[in-house]
């Protein structure tokens, strides 16, 4: 930073900058829509329950489910809870499941009888619960981002005020954003009967993702909009929609060259989410520091925060609150670690963090790394209309335009668990049934076309497992790396070719070497093919052919 730009000037720079630059969302977001009419359980110790149900008394009904002994033996606080709620009904089965959402919470408890009871059927004759108030100790349902409508409260006094004030205002339709969508037909996690990728399904918080026969479903109603599972995917098919990655990564471009050109200097980028790290942010903030609001600040991945630096900015940091659950800090940990080390191993400085609001109160200093590191020309991302996984393309687009400015190493960097790599083949046992082709969903393993022949492009390939499962010689093995080298990464290489099998009465080609020598050494030996092996060097018609003239001359050799 110059010493004539102060931090006035550069926030000045900023708030120009940040003006005239905008993501672009959609116009008409697609939306779920929540009805309710106003039915209320009420979930802990009877007492904190029914007391909790009388200050509900404008509700549609109220029904308590005591789980948890009386919290208390006063004579005046029993007084009032015998008092309360007049007309509600209070239960006592055990609770064995809670499902849904707002306006259709179903909720099983064990029967008189033994069996199972839907309670809202038995307590208010409705096919569901329309919100849920849990007072008990520990919530009764173990997610980290609950569902909309359940309103977990333990005995925190505030935290009951706060929603038996918000309650009232849940009776009627309401919409929220549909945040991500799923293209199948580039998803890794299961091509026919076989089971590949699973990223999505681990890292969840809302329990919002599930496998249903074979393939990857989002419950809208149940989604956050975290972002986990649009930042693991490694192909693309899970994408976030407000904003759209290419809306981002257009928004990212345009305000890092924009606020170079006018301050002379690099940013830092700074992810934060709109609600609690969106409180943090101040003019305070150090004028250099340029924050991006998104939804959850898991919605940014790996391609936005190289591309961010490819792009001009000098440093990534990722604000974490409270608000961040546990499993997306475990994500994100992961994933800065591995953009880290991409970095460190060019011979970059680690430019990516993840800071808390205690950190953002010290960004006033200068911050940790020195404005020499940028890029001196800035990327510019080239798109491919026809690609099918344009996360990746940009991502290494970042990865190689970074590396021509550090060390411009050719080198592979083994890392574990990583959906980027190589496939390595058993060439001697493999007979090119081209079965792994079929289920690659990325078409990073491509047959020869005319030619008996596999080839493979390491860029394409997600290490998702589907052709190594799929193999039915066991010939394919995984190599998860960082390939370095863009020439090698992206080219078409021939893992194993050969001459065609040509039909030994025909002529035509009708398998490859391998695979008819492989039949030959199979069945060969076998009595129904020993006397006529040799039908297996024909081809289909052929083989016909010379069936039904065995038969013309022999007639009754069918019948010995």
């Amino acid at each position: 930073m110059s010493m004539r730009q102060s931090q006035s000037e550069l926030k000045n720079a900023r708030q120009q900058v940040m003006s005239r630059t905008q993501i672009l969302q959609n116009l008409i977001p697609p939306t779920v829509s929540y009805t309710t009419q106003g039915h209320v359980l009420i979930i802990g110790p009877e007492d904190l329950a029914r007391l909790a149900a009388d200050s509900l008394s404008m509700m549609a009904s109220r029904v308590v489910l005591a789980n948890e002994s009386i919290t208390s033996q006063d004579e005046a606080h029993l007084e009032k809870v015998m008092n309360a709620a007049e007309g509600v009904d209070s239960f006592y089965n055990k609770l064995k499941s809670i499902k849904g959402f707002l306006g259709q919470f179903q909720v099983s408890v064990e029967s008189d009888a033994g069996g199972v009871a839907e309670l809202s059927v038995v307590a208010i004759r409705q096919a569901h619960f329309d919100i849920i108030l849990d007072l008990s100790s520990a919530p009764c349902i173990n997610l980290e981002m609950l569902p909309a409508g359940y309103f977990y409260v333990g005995q925190d006094t505030h935290k009951l005020a706060d929603a038996i004030e918000q309650i009232p205002d849940l009776v009627g339709e309401f919409d929220k954003p549909r945040y991500v969508k799923v293209n199948s037909d580039i998803c890794a996690h299961h091509r026919n009967g076989i089971n590949g990728c699973n990223r999505c399904l681990n890292f969840c918080p809302a329990d919002a993702i599930s496998s249903i026969e074979q393939k990857i479903e989002i419950d809208p109603y149940l989604c956050h909009g975290a972002g986990s599972c649009t930042n693991l995917c490694p192909t693309g098919a899970i994408s976030y929609d407000l904003p759209t990655p290419k809306s981002l990564h257009a928004y990212l471009e345009k305000l890092i060259s924009r606020y170079r050109a006018e301050a002379q200097v690099a940013p830092v980028i700074l992810f934060h989410d709109n609600l609690l790290g969106g409180e943090l942010i101040t003019d305070t903030l150090a004028g250099d520091v340029l924050p991006v609001a998104l939804e959850e600040i898991t919605v940014a991945s790996i391609d936005h925060w190289l591309a961010a630096l490819a792009h001009g900015a000098r440093e990534v940091l990722i604000l974490n609150t409270d608000a961040t659950a546990p499993t997306l800090t475990q994500m994100l940990q992961g994933e800065l670690t591995l953009a880290n080390r991409i970095l460190d191993e060019m011979g970059q400085p680690q430019r990516l963090r993840l800071i808390s609001a205690l950190d953002l109160a010290t960004l006033e200093q200068p911050l940790a790394i020195s404005t020499t590191w940028p890029v001196i020309v800035p990327m510019t991302v080239i798109t491919d209309a026809g690609a099918s996984n344009a996360k990746r393309d940009i991502l290494y687009q970042a990865i190689d335009h970074l590396n021509s400015q550090a060390g411009a190493i050719q080198t592979q960097l083994a890392l574990a668990n990583v959906p980027y790599g190589q496939v390595k083949l058993n060439v001697d046992k493999c007979t090119l049934c081209m079965s792994c082709v079929s289920t690659c969903p990325t078409q990073a393993l491509k047959d020869g076309g005319e030619i008996p022949a596999l080839r493979f492009v390491e860029q394409d390939c997600v290490q998702c497992g589907l052709c190594e499962s799929s193999c039915p010689e066991n010939v394919i093995s995984l190599v998860p790396q960082i390939n370095f080298d863009q020439q090698s990464r992206q080219a078409v290489t021939t893992l194993k070719e050969e001459a065609p099998f040509e039909c030994i009465r025909c002529g035509s080609a009708f398998a490859t070497q391998s695979m008819v020598h492989k039949m030959v050494e199979m069945v060969g030996a076998h009595s129904a093919f020993s006397a006529n092996i040799e039908r297996l060097k024909m081809c289909g018609d052929c083989r016909v052919k010379d069936m039904f003239e065995d038969i013309l001359q022999d007639p009754e050799k069918q019948l010995r």
